[in-house]
């Protein structure tokens, strides 16, 4: 699979041509840049503009075959002077956000452009200007505020536009390295506003369910989506003291197999393993069979609940299970919760600290 380039490395690079221009006035084309690994890459520009006091360079964001919603997006740098001393001011233009939430890499009243790509624009200012570094840098990314209702951005507190994200500068293919690290910003954010219980869910129809079942605060609700391995060794070692994770029955029937990653392809459903835990739960050889043969996960499930057997309970045991294996050793409260496609519940594991060995075996009221 075809690797890309973060929306931090594109912006480095049309700063430092940017800069050669305002310098000198020629743009580098193709620029080269330094990533954070020590390997150089190159650039092309995809439009230039020079005034007698700015200079601006753009970089269209090639994500290579990743599914990034930035892919295909103009990544602007506008450089002008700054007041001597005043280092490297960053900006944002049009399409690029604001932190108005305390809990993420950079305060709030800030643009969001993260330390990585941060450093790297300043290095790459040095490599052109040396020391004297005095310059304001606007980031822009037209279209950016419409890319951006499709991110996580406006959960997080960060609002008019994208991040400028990257920490390699290298975008690996269906990594989705972005949407993990939102659910890291997610769970920052929740513990610097003071929260004592986030949910993390699968889907928008797990989220809505888990909210209404316990009240939360948007701002506890954590976009997981598959990445449920992700959320779970980041609070290992950023815990919250208690974790709700909530999805629907197929998803949640994957943990119970031990999947911390629940993509529809990485693992298919053991129907074998859900057959034996009907078995386990009172079920008959005959009911075992009908679930052998069921076409979906969802049909099993119903099922299982036409014939009065706690089987959402038994997958939510199991599952408990695996992501207390995660956080072993944390001051952790853990629960899981299952919802149909309805956003019934459909199973429950309640809350207990990761470190006692029998989950909840009430079952669901």
């Amino acid at each position: 699979m075809r690797r890309g380039w973060t929306t931090g490395a594109c912006a480095t690079a049309a700063a430092k041509s940017a800069c050669a221009a305002l310098l000198t006035g020629d743009f580098l084309d193709p620029v080269t840049i330094t990533l954070p690994n020590g390997t150089t890459t190159d650039f092309a520009l995809a439009e230039t503009t020079r005034t007698n006091c700015t200079a601006s360079a753009a970089i269209i964001k090639d994500a290579g075959d990743d599914p990034d919603v930035t892919h295909g997006a103009l990544v602007r740098v506008t450089i002008s002077r700054a007041p001597q001393g005043a280092g490297v001011i960053f900006r944002a233009g049009g399409g690029v956000g604001t932190v108005t939430r305390p809990g993420l890499p950079i305060p709030p009243g800030e643009p969001a452009i993260n330390p990585v790509p941060r450093a790297m624009i300043r290095a790459a200012l040095t490599e052109i200007a040396g020391p004297d570094t005095d310059f304001i840098i606007e980031i822009a990314v037209p279209g950016g505020e419409m890319l951006a209702e499709r991110t996580l951005n406006g959960r997080l507190g960060i609002v008019g536009g994208l991040s400028i994200l990257g920490t390699t500068g290298i975008v690996v293919p269906f990594s989705c390295a972005a949407w993990i690290d939102s659910i890291h910003r997610g769970i920052d954010v929740a513990r610097a506003s003071g929260l004592t219980h986030v949910a993390g869910a699968t889907g928008r129809t797990s989220e809505l369910a888990v909210q209404a079942l316990h009240g939360l605060d948007e701002v506890a609700l954590i976009e997981m989506g598959d990445f449920v391995g992700g959320m779970l060794k980041y609070l290992r070692r950023h815990p919250i003291a208690r974790v709700t994770i909530a999805g629907g029955v197929a998803k949640m029937a994957k943990l119970a197999q031990g999947r911390l990653d629940l993509h529809s392809k990485r693992h298919e459903i053991d129907r074998v393993a859900l057959a034996d835990l009907t078995l386990g739960c009172g079920g008959t050889p005959a009911l075992a069979a009908r679930i052998m043969a069921a076409n979906t996960t969802a049909e099993v499930f119903e099922i299982a609940a036409g014939a009065d057997v706690a089987l959402g309970d038994a997958v939510a045991r199991q599952a408990w299970r695996h992501a207390a294996a995660v956080l072993a050793g944390v001051d952790i409260a853990l629960e899981i919760v299952l919802f149909d496609r309805a956003g019934a519940l459909a199973g429950r594991a309640g809350f207990r600290p990761v470190h006692d060995p029998a989950p909840d075996r009430n079952r669901r009221s």
